[in-house]
Protein backbone atom coordinates (compact mmCIF):
# COMPACT_ATOMS: atom_id res chain seq x y z
CA UNK A 1 0.00 0.00 0.00
CA UNK A 2 1.33 3.41 -0.93
CA UNK A 3 1.79 5.53 2.17
CA UNK A 4 2.79 9.14 2.49
CA UNK A 5 5.22 10.43 5.14
CA UNK A 6 3.18 10.87 8.26
CA UNK A 7 2.89 13.72 10.72
CA UNK A 8 2.63 11.05 13.40
CA UNK A 9 6.27 10.02 12.90
CA UNK A 10 7.78 13.26 14.11
CA UNK A 11 7.03 16.89 14.50
CA UNK A 12 9.70 19.50 15.17
CA UNK A 13 7.87 20.68 18.23
CA UNK A 14 7.47 17.32 20.00
CA UNK A 15 9.79 14.99 21.76
CA UNK A 16 7.77 11.81 21.91
CA UNK A 17 9.35 8.63 20.62
CA UNK A 18 7.90 5.75 22.57
CA UNK A 19 7.30 2.04 22.37
CA UNK A 20 9.39 -0.69 20.86
CA UNK A 21 9.63 -1.35 17.15
CA UNK A 22 10.61 -4.98 17.40
CA UNK A 23 7.33 -5.92 15.74
CA UNK A 24 6.85 -2.56 14.00
CA UNK A 25 4.17 -1.79 16.52
CA UNK A 26 6.08 1.41 17.30
CA UNK A 27 3.72 4.32 17.37
CA UNK A 28 6.01 7.19 16.49
CA UNK A 29 5.17 9.97 18.86
CA UNK A 30 2.49 9.34 21.45
CA UNK A 31 -0.09 12.10 21.50
CA UNK A 32 -3.16 11.20 23.55
CA UNK A 33 -5.91 13.62 24.47
CA UNK A 34 -7.39 14.44 27.84
CA UNK A 35 -10.55 16.51 27.64
CA UNK A 36 -9.96 20.15 28.62
CA UNK A 37 -10.92 20.72 32.21
CA UNK A 38 -10.53 17.16 33.45
CA UNK A 39 -9.11 17.17 36.94
CA UNK A 40 -8.63 13.46 37.64
CA UNK A 41 -5.23 13.16 35.97
CA UNK A 42 -6.52 10.33 33.79
CA UNK A 43 -4.15 9.34 31.04
CA UNK A 44 -5.92 7.29 28.35
CA UNK A 45 -3.72 5.54 25.81
CA UNK A 46 -0.55 5.75 27.86
CA UNK A 47 2.11 3.40 26.50
CA UNK A 48 2.95 0.32 28.49
CA UNK A 49 5.95 0.56 30.75
CA UNK A 50 7.38 -0.27 34.12
CA UNK A 51 6.85 1.98 37.15
CA UNK A 52 9.13 5.01 37.19
CA UNK A 53 10.93 5.67 40.49
CA UNK A 54 9.40 8.63 42.36
CA UNK A 55 12.86 10.18 42.59
CA UNK A 56 13.22 10.11 38.79
CA UNK A 57 16.59 8.39 39.13
CA UNK A 58 18.09 6.65 36.10
CA UNK A 59 20.28 3.53 36.00
CA UNK A 60 24.02 4.22 36.19
CA UNK A 61 24.47 2.47 32.85
CA UNK A 62 22.14 4.97 31.17
CA UNK A 63 24.11 7.92 32.54
CA UNK A 64 27.51 6.49 31.63
CA UNK A 65 27.55 7.73 28.05
CA UNK A 66 25.76 11.03 28.62
CA UNK A 67 28.86 13.27 28.75
CA UNK A 68 29.74 12.23 25.18
CA UNK A 69 26.19 12.60 23.85
CA UNK A 70 24.45 15.60 22.34
CA UNK A 71 21.88 16.67 24.93
CA UNK A 72 18.63 18.54 24.31
CA UNK A 73 15.73 19.83 26.37
CA UNK A 74 12.12 19.76 25.21
CA UNK A 75 9.60 21.97 27.05
CA UNK A 76 5.94 21.11 26.52
CA UNK A 77 3.52 24.00 27.07
CA UNK A 78 0.07 22.38 27.05
CA UNK A 79 -2.17 25.42 26.54
CA UNK A 80 -4.07 26.41 23.39
CA UNK A 81 -6.64 29.12 22.72
CA UNK A 82 -8.81 26.55 20.87
CA UNK A 83 -8.41 22.88 20.03
CA UNK A 84 -8.19 22.24 16.29
CA UNK A 85 -10.44 19.45 15.06
CA UNK A 86 -7.60 17.25 13.81
CA UNK A 87 -5.36 17.63 16.88
CA UNK A 88 -4.81 14.90 19.46
CA UNK A 89 -1.80 16.48 21.16
CA UNK A 90 -1.83 16.79 24.95
CA UNK A 91 -3.32 20.29 25.04
CA UNK A 92 -5.88 22.19 27.14
CA UNK A 93 -7.99 25.22 26.29
CA UNK A 94 -8.66 26.29 29.86
CA UNK A 95 -6.02 28.81 31.02
CA UNK A 96 -6.75 28.02 34.69
CA UNK A 97 -6.60 24.36 35.68
CA UNK A 98 -5.88 24.73 39.37
CA UNK A 99 -2.90 25.64 41.59
CA UNK A 100 0.37 25.16 39.74
CA UNK A 101 -1.43 24.20 36.53
CA UNK A 102 -2.49 27.57 35.15
CA UNK A 103 -0.87 29.67 32.45
CA UNK A 104 0.37 32.05 35.14
CA UNK A 105 1.92 29.25 37.25
CA UNK A 106 3.30 27.08 34.47
CA UNK A 107 6.84 28.46 34.26
CA UNK A 108 7.41 28.03 38.00
CA UNK A 109 6.12 24.46 37.85
CA UNK A 110 8.31 23.55 34.87
CA UNK A 111 11.36 25.04 36.59
CA UNK A 112 10.78 22.55 39.42
CA UNK A 113 11.14 19.73 36.91
CA UNK A 114 14.40 21.26 35.67
CA UNK A 115 15.58 21.19 39.29
CA UNK A 116 14.70 17.50 39.37
CA UNK A 117 16.62 16.94 36.13
CA UNK A 118 19.77 18.46 37.60
CA UNK A 119 19.52 16.16 40.62
CA UNK A 120 19.03 13.08 38.43
CA UNK A 121 21.68 13.83 35.82
CA UNK A 122 24.24 15.48 38.09
CA UNK A 123 27.66 16.12 36.60
CA UNK A 124 26.99 13.69 33.74
CA UNK A 125 24.93 16.22 31.77
CA UNK A 126 26.83 18.15 29.10
CA UNK A 127 25.81 21.71 28.13
CA UNK A 128 22.48 21.74 26.33
CA UNK A 129 22.89 21.80 22.54
CA UNK A 130 19.24 22.38 21.60
CA UNK A 131 16.08 23.59 23.33
CA UNK A 132 12.65 23.24 21.78
CA UNK A 133 9.52 24.76 23.31
CA UNK A 134 6.45 23.09 21.85
CA UNK A 135 2.85 22.45 22.65
CA UNK A 136 0.12 23.43 22.55
CA UNK A 137 0.84 27.03 21.76
CA UNK A 138 3.90 28.06 23.77
CA UNK A 139 3.48 31.72 22.86
CA UNK A 140 0.29 31.85 24.90
CA UNK A 141 2.73 32.19 27.81
CA UNK A 142 4.08 35.71 28.32
CA UNK A 143 7.39 36.12 26.44
CA UNK A 144 9.07 36.84 29.78
CA UNK A 145 8.02 33.39 31.06
CA UNK A 146 9.48 31.70 27.98
CA UNK A 147 12.75 33.55 28.51
CA UNK A 148 12.65 32.57 32.19
CA UNK A 149 12.32 28.92 31.19
CA UNK A 150 15.31 29.25 28.87
CA UNK A 151 17.26 30.96 31.64
CA UNK A 152 16.34 27.99 33.83
CA UNK A 153 17.96 25.63 31.36
CA UNK A 154 20.99 27.90 31.02
CA UNK A 155 21.64 28.28 34.75
CA UNK A 156 21.16 24.60 35.52
CA UNK A 157 22.99 22.97 32.63
CA UNK A 158 24.60 25.68 30.56
CA UNK A 159 24.05 26.17 26.85
CA UNK A 160 26.55 24.88 24.32
CA UNK A 161 28.17 27.44 22.05
CA UNK A 162 25.84 28.12 19.13
CA UNK A 163 22.91 26.36 20.83
CA UNK A 164 19.70 26.18 18.80
CA UNK A 165 16.68 27.48 20.76
CA UNK A 166 13.27 27.21 19.10
CA UNK A 167 9.72 27.99 20.06
CA UNK A 168 6.64 26.88 18.23
CA UNK A 169 4.00 29.56 17.62
CA UNK A 170 0.76 30.20 15.81
CA UNK A 171 0.80 33.12 13.37
CA UNK A 172 -1.80 34.94 15.49
CA UNK A 173 -0.09 34.26 18.84
CA UNK A 174 2.98 36.45 18.34
CA UNK A 175 3.69 40.18 18.28
CA UNK A 176 6.78 42.08 17.14
CA UNK A 177 7.47 43.08 20.74
CA UNK A 178 7.13 39.53 22.02
CA UNK A 179 9.41 38.10 19.35
CA UNK A 180 11.99 40.78 20.08
CA UNK A 181 11.87 39.79 23.76
CA UNK A 182 12.43 36.15 22.86
CA UNK A 183 15.38 36.97 20.61
CA UNK A 184 16.97 39.20 23.25
CA UNK A 185 16.52 36.38 25.78
CA UNK A 186 18.41 33.83 23.68
CA UNK A 187 15.88 32.25 21.34
CA UNK A 188 17.27 31.70 17.85
CA UNK A 189 14.37 30.23 15.90
CA UNK A 190 10.57 30.24 15.62
CA UNK A 191 8.48 27.48 14.04
CA UNK A 192 5.18 28.89 12.79
CA UNK A 193 2.12 26.70 12.28
CA UNK A 194 1.08 27.98 8.87
CA UNK A 195 -0.55 24.65 7.83
CA UNK A 196 -2.22 26.08 4.69
CA UNK A 197 -2.68 29.32 2.78
CA UNK A 198 -6.17 28.36 1.56
CA UNK A 199 -9.08 29.62 3.69
CA UNK A 200 -11.40 26.65 3.17
CA UNK A 201 -8.60 24.23 4.12
CA UNK A 202 -7.88 26.21 7.29
CA UNK A 203 -11.59 26.12 8.14
CA UNK A 204 -11.69 22.33 7.77
CA UNK A 205 -8.64 22.07 10.05
CA UNK A 206 -10.35 24.54 12.42
CA UNK A 207 -7.31 26.79 12.36
CA UNK A 208 -8.20 30.30 13.50
CA UNK A 209 -5.58 32.49 11.86
CA UNK A 210 -6.00 34.62 8.75
CA UNK A 211 -3.48 33.52 6.08
CA UNK A 212 -2.28 37.13 5.91
CA UNK A 213 -1.04 36.79 9.49
CA UNK A 214 1.71 34.42 8.36
CA UNK A 215 3.56 37.10 6.44
CA UNK A 216 3.28 39.55 9.31
CA UNK A 217 4.61 36.96 11.78
CA UNK A 218 7.50 36.03 9.50
CA UNK A 219 8.43 39.69 9.00
CA UNK A 220 8.35 40.31 12.75
CA UNK A 221 10.51 37.25 13.42
CA UNK A 222 13.01 38.37 10.78
CA UNK A 223 13.13 41.87 12.24
CA UNK A 224 13.93 40.33 15.64
CA UNK A 225 16.78 38.30 14.13
CA UNK A 226 15.08 34.90 14.45
CA UNK A 227 15.33 32.08 11.93
CA UNK A 228 11.94 30.95 10.61
CA UNK A 229 10.45 27.53 9.94
CA UNK A 230 6.98 27.03 8.47
CA UNK A 231 4.85 23.96 9.22
CA UNK A 232 2.47 22.77 6.51
CA UNK A 233 -0.13 19.98 6.41
CA UNK A 234 -1.32 18.28 3.23
CA UNK A 235 -4.15 15.85 2.60
CA UNK A 236 -6.90 17.77 4.41
CA UNK A 237 -10.34 16.57 3.25
CA UNK A 238 -11.45 18.82 0.40
CA UNK A 239 -7.94 20.09 -0.40
CA UNK A 240 -7.18 19.92 -4.13
CA UNK A 241 -3.74 19.51 -5.65
CA UNK A 242 -3.96 23.17 -6.74
CA UNK A 243 -4.83 24.19 -3.18
CA UNK A 244 -1.67 22.44 -2.01
CA UNK A 245 0.40 24.13 -4.69
CA UNK A 246 -1.02 27.47 -3.56
CA UNK A 247 0.08 26.77 0.01
CA UNK A 248 3.57 25.72 -1.05
CA UNK A 249 4.03 28.80 -3.21
CA UNK A 250 2.69 31.07 -0.47
CA UNK A 251 5.11 29.54 2.02
CA UNK A 252 8.04 30.04 -0.33
CA UNK A 253 7.03 33.65 -0.91
CA UNK A 254 7.91 34.24 2.77
CA UNK A 255 11.42 32.83 2.16
CA UNK A 256 11.57 30.68 5.29
CA UNK A 257 14.78 28.98 6.34
CA UNK A 258 13.05 25.66 6.85
CA UNK A 259 9.81 23.95 5.80
CA UNK A 260 8.09 20.92 7.34
CA UNK A 261 5.31 19.23 5.38
CA UNK A 262 3.28 16.48 7.03
CA UNK A 263 0.48 14.28 5.75
CA UNK A 264 -2.70 14.72 7.73
CA UNK A 265 -3.45 11.75 9.98
CA UNK A 266 -7.04 11.44 11.18
CA UNK A 267 -6.50 10.36 14.78
CA UNK A 268 -9.11 8.49 16.78
CA UNK A 269 -10.78 10.60 19.42
CA UNK A 270 -10.59 13.86 17.49
CA UNK A 271 -13.52 15.86 16.14
CA UNK A 272 -12.25 15.26 12.62
CA UNK A 273 -12.34 11.50 13.16
CA UNK A 274 -15.98 11.81 14.22
CA UNK A 275 -16.74 13.91 11.14
CA UNK A 276 -15.13 11.29 8.89
CA UNK A 277 -16.98 8.49 10.67
CA UNK A 278 -20.31 10.30 10.13
CA UNK A 279 -19.53 10.87 6.46
CA UNK A 280 -19.31 14.64 6.83
CA UNK A 281 -15.72 14.62 5.59
CA UNK A 282 -14.09 12.18 3.17
CA UNK A 283 -11.35 9.84 4.33
CA UNK A 284 -7.91 11.17 3.27
CA UNK A 285 -6.67 9.25 0.25
CA UNK A 286 -3.18 7.72 0.29
CA UNK A 287 -2.59 8.18 -3.43
CA UNK A 288 -3.68 11.83 -3.20
CA UNK A 289 -1.25 12.37 -0.32
CA UNK A 290 1.54 10.71 -2.32
CA UNK A 291 0.86 13.06 -5.24
CA UNK A 292 1.02 16.01 -2.86
CA UNK A 293 4.26 14.81 -1.31
CA UNK A 294 5.83 14.53 -4.77
CA UNK A 295 4.60 18.04 -5.59
CA UNK A 296 6.05 19.38 -2.34
CA UNK A 297 9.44 17.85 -3.06
CA UNK A 298 9.45 19.19 -6.62
CA UNK A 299 8.38 22.72 -5.67
CA UNK A 300 10.68 22.98 -2.66
CA UNK A 301 13.65 21.47 -4.48
CA UNK A 302 13.20 23.85 -7.41
CA UNK A 303 13.29 26.74 -4.92
CA UNK A 304 16.60 25.53 -3.50
CA UNK A 305 15.39 23.66 -0.39
CA UNK A 306 16.97 20.27 0.15
CA UNK A 307 15.20 17.44 1.94
CA UNK A 308 17.15 16.14 4.91
CA UNK A 309 14.44 14.01 6.51
CA UNK A 310 11.35 12.58 4.88
CA UNK A 311 9.07 15.44 5.95
CA UNK A 312 11.59 18.27 6.30
CA UNK A 313 13.43 20.60 3.92
CA UNK A 314 16.02 23.28 4.68
CA UNK A 315 17.54 26.12 2.69
CA UNK A 316 21.05 25.09 3.75
CA UNK A 317 22.46 22.34 6.01
CA UNK A 318 22.87 25.00 8.72
CA UNK A 319 19.09 25.61 8.62
CA UNK A 320 18.14 22.07 9.59
CA UNK A 321 16.26 21.58 12.84
CA UNK A 322 19.09 20.23 15.00
CA UNK A 323 16.71 19.42 17.83
CA UNK A 324 14.76 17.05 15.60
CA UNK A 325 17.97 15.54 14.30
CA UNK A 326 18.77 14.59 17.88
CA UNK A 327 15.59 12.50 18.03
CA UNK A 328 16.35 10.76 14.76
CA UNK A 329 19.91 9.98 15.88
CA UNK A 330 18.76 8.63 19.24
CA UNK A 331 20.55 11.34 21.26
CA UNK A 332 19.66 12.23 24.85
CA UNK A 333 16.99 14.72 25.86
CA UNK A 334 14.94 15.60 28.90
CA UNK A 335 11.26 16.28 28.28
CA UNK A 336 9.78 18.89 30.63
CA UNK A 337 6.03 19.36 31.01
CA UNK A 338 2.77 17.39 31.14
CA UNK A 339 2.95 14.34 28.88
CA UNK A 340 6.53 15.12 27.80
CA UNK A 341 8.92 12.27 27.07
CA UNK A 342 12.62 11.99 27.78
CA UNK A 343 15.39 9.62 26.73
CA UNK A 344 18.85 9.00 28.16
CA UNK A 345 21.04 6.02 27.35
CA UNK A 346 18.28 3.66 26.22
CA UNK A 347 15.89 4.57 29.06
CA UNK A 348 12.72 6.33 27.96
CA UNK A 349 10.12 7.81 30.29
CA UNK A 350 6.93 9.84 30.00
CA UNK A 351 5.27 12.28 32.34
CA UNK A 352 1.71 12.24 33.60
CA UNK A 353 -0.46 14.09 31.15
CA UNK A 354 -2.79 16.36 33.05
CA UNK A 355 -1.22 19.67 34.15
CA UNK A 356 -2.84 19.39 37.57
CA UNK A 357 -1.39 15.91 38.22
CA UNK A 358 1.96 17.12 36.88
CA UNK A 359 2.00 20.14 39.20
CA UNK A 360 0.87 18.08 42.19
CA UNK A 361 3.74 15.64 41.87
CA UNK A 362 6.36 18.32 41.52
CA UNK A 363 4.80 20.23 44.40
CA UNK A 364 5.66 17.32 46.71
CA UNK A 365 9.15 16.88 45.28
CA UNK A 366 8.18 13.76 43.34
CA UNK A 367 9.08 13.01 39.73
CA UNK A 368 6.17 13.59 37.31
CA UNK A 369 7.16 10.49 35.33
CA UNK A 370 4.20 8.13 34.90
CA UNK A 371 6.23 5.15 33.67
CA UNK A 372 9.33 4.23 31.73
CA UNK A 373 10.95 1.51 29.66
CA UNK A 374 14.49 0.26 29.38
CA UNK A 375 15.11 -0.62 25.75
CA UNK A 376 16.82 -3.84 24.85
CA UNK A 377 19.75 -3.89 22.43
CA UNK A 378 17.41 -5.28 19.75
CA UNK A 379 14.86 -2.52 20.30
CA UNK A 380 17.55 0.16 20.08
CA UNK A 381 18.85 -1.36 16.86
CA UNK A 382 15.36 -1.45 15.38
CA UNK A 383 14.78 2.22 16.27
CA UNK A 384 18.13 3.12 14.73
CA UNK A 385 16.94 1.58 11.45
CA UNK A 386 13.42 3.04 11.64
CA UNK A 387 14.60 6.59 12.27
CA UNK A 388 18.00 6.62 10.59
CA UNK A 389 16.77 5.49 7.21
CA UNK A 390 14.48 8.54 7.03
CA UNK A 391 17.47 10.89 6.92
CA UNK A 392 19.02 12.17 3.68
CA UNK A 393 22.38 10.75 4.72
CA UNK A 394 20.76 7.37 5.10
CA UNK A 395 21.88 4.52 7.31
CA UNK A 396 25.26 2.81 7.28
CA UNK A 397 24.79 -0.75 6.04
CA UNK A 398 26.95 -1.99 8.90
CA UNK A 399 24.10 -1.00 11.27
CA UNK A 400 21.90 -3.67 9.67
CA UNK A 401 21.86 -7.34 10.56
CA UNK A 402 22.73 -9.87 7.81
CA UNK A 403 19.10 -10.24 6.68
CA UNK A 404 18.78 -6.47 6.36
CA UNK A 405 21.95 -6.19 4.32
CA UNK A 406 20.71 -8.95 2.02
CA UNK A 407 17.51 -6.98 1.42
CA UNK A 408 19.39 -3.91 0.16
CA UNK A 409 20.02 -5.23 -3.36
CA UNK A 410 16.34 -5.94 -3.90
CA UNK A 411 15.36 -2.52 -2.60
CA UNK A 412 17.83 -0.89 -5.00
CA UNK A 413 16.44 -2.93 -7.89
CA UNK A 414 12.92 -1.77 -7.02
CA UNK A 415 14.01 1.86 -7.01
CA UNK A 416 13.47 2.35 -3.27
CA UNK A 417 17.13 2.84 -2.29
CA UNK A 418 19.83 4.75 -4.15
CA UNK A 419 22.17 2.34 -5.91
CA UNK A 420 25.26 4.55 -5.89
CA UNK A 421 24.92 5.24 -2.18
CA UNK A 422 24.57 1.55 -1.42
CA UNK A 423 27.60 0.52 -3.51
CA UNK A 424 29.95 3.49 -3.13
CA UNK A 425 29.06 4.80 0.34
CA UNK A 426 27.73 1.58 1.88
CA UNK A 427 24.62 3.42 3.04
CA UNK A 428 20.88 2.78 2.69
CA UNK A 429 19.53 6.06 1.29
CA UNK A 430 15.93 6.52 0.21
CA UNK A 431 14.97 7.54 -3.31
CA UNK A 432 11.90 9.69 -3.81
CA UNK A 433 9.87 6.52 -4.39
CA UNK A 434 11.48 5.07 -1.28
CA UNK A 435 10.35 8.05 0.77
CA UNK A 436 6.77 7.35 -0.30
CA UNK A 437 7.19 3.72 0.76
CA UNK A 438 9.41 4.28 3.79
CA UNK A 439 7.40 1.87 5.96
CA UNK A 440 7.95 -0.89 3.40
CA UNK A 441 11.68 -0.17 3.26
CA UNK A 442 11.99 -0.28 7.05
CA UNK A 443 10.15 -3.58 7.26
CA UNK A 444 12.43 -5.15 4.65
CA UNK A 445 15.57 -3.82 6.32
CA UNK A 446 14.39 -5.24 9.65
CA UNK A 447 13.39 -8.53 8.09
CA UNK A 448 9.78 -8.17 9.18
Amino acid sequence: MLTSPSRSIQRCATASIVGSVGDLGWTGEWRGVVAPGRDDGAVPRLPDGEPAPPTGELPAAALAGLPETSFGVYLHVPFCAVRCGYCDFNTYTLPELGPGASVDDFADTALRELDLATRVLGDAAPPVATVFVGGGTPTLLPPGDLVRLLDGVRTRFGLAEGAEVTTEANPDSVTPEGLATLAAGGFTRVSLGMQSAVPHVLRTLERTHDPARVGLAVAAARAAGLAVSLDLIYGTPGESLQDWRTSLEAALAHRPDHVSAYALVVEEGTRMAAQVRRGELPVPDGDDEADKYELADAVLSAAGYGWYEVSNWARTPADRCRHNEGYWRGDAWWGVGPGAHGHVGGVRWWNVKHPRAYAARLGTGESPAAAREVLTAEQRRDETVLLGVRLREGLALERLDPAGREAVAGLVAEGLLEGDAAVRDRRATLTLRGRLLADTVVRRLLGV
